[in-house]
């Protein structure tokens, strides 16, 4: 698995797809440094101060974010070994537009069957970095573009589900219950649904600042799973900052 990432991956693509933030903030130091030498000792300080305040949160979030997309064994899988996906089963992965678990994902599981899923819609996902994601990274071969409301899929027929760093993307709450439906359509009764996210708590706050108000809280996650008729098997802590919800048919335990 390692050998299918570079070195610094996930770290560097998260400066090249919002580098124009990183490019404000250095302009922004060095404008406040430089209008602080005809500053007196007093607004000086606030001045320093503000530097600090723009540059350790910055640095903070680049080394978590180098911890966990880099570090941790995110990409590596190993946390899906107590999953139970069977060889020979079928897999489902959905992304939001950037995809970089479906080789992965195959990687792991190559005697079953992998369908790729894509909802990105231009005119609901406007974010700059998806946008620049697409443009360096290539669809897995095979992937399909779907609505959040239907996927091309009869009922019952999945083994697996992914939802990698995608389902916060669905912005829109009831949106994102009708998208859980439509997924538990699709699973076997004795299937699972695996949601991989940053939440909207401390230690997200404290390594991304306001960043974290992208991610959605716990509580938001627990409504929605319940609202689709979904029931939470599981959750797990791959690190402090990532959680995977494991999901079953409301009723189905196995």
């Amino acid at each position: 698995m390692e050998s299918l990432r570079k070195p610094f991956q996930g770290v560097t693509n998260i400066i090249r797809f919002n580098w124009h933030f990183y490019v404000m903030s250095v302009v922004l130091v060095l404008l406040i440094s430089i209008s602080s030498i005809y500053l007196n000792s007093q607004f000086r300080f606030y001045a320093n101060l503000i530097c600090i305040l723009i540059v350790v949160p910055t640095v903070i979030s680049l080394l978590v974010s180098a911890y966990v997309y880099d570090f941790s064994n995110l990409y590596k899988l190993d946390w899906l070994h107590n999953l139970g996906a069977e060889p020979g089963g079928t897999h489902v992965n959905i992304n939001a537009g950037f995809d970089e678990t479906s080789v992965l994902l195959a990687s792991k599981y190559p005697d079953s069957t992998l369908m790729v899923y894509d909802f990105y819609d231009a005119e609901k996902h406007t974010e700059v970095s998806i946008e620049r994601a697409r443009r360096a990274y290539p669809p897995y071969a095979g992937t399909s573009k779907i609505s959040t409301a239907s996927l091309p899929l009869n009922e019952s027929v999945v083994d697996t589900i992914f939802l990698i760093f995608a389902a916060h993307e669905i912005r829109n709450d009831q949106e994102r219950v009708v998208f859980f439906k439509e997924l538990r359509r699709c699973l076997k009764p004795s299937g699972k649904i695996v949601v991989t996210e940053h939440l909207r708590n401390w230690p997200n706050f404290l390594a991304y600042n306001i960043g974290f108000f992208h991610f959605l809280s716990k509580a938001s996650w627990l409504k929605t799973f319940s609202d689709a008729g979904l029931g939470l098997v599981a959750e797990n802590k791959i690190t402090p900052f990532i959680s995977t919800f494991i999901l079953t048919k409301n009723g189905t335990t196995h």
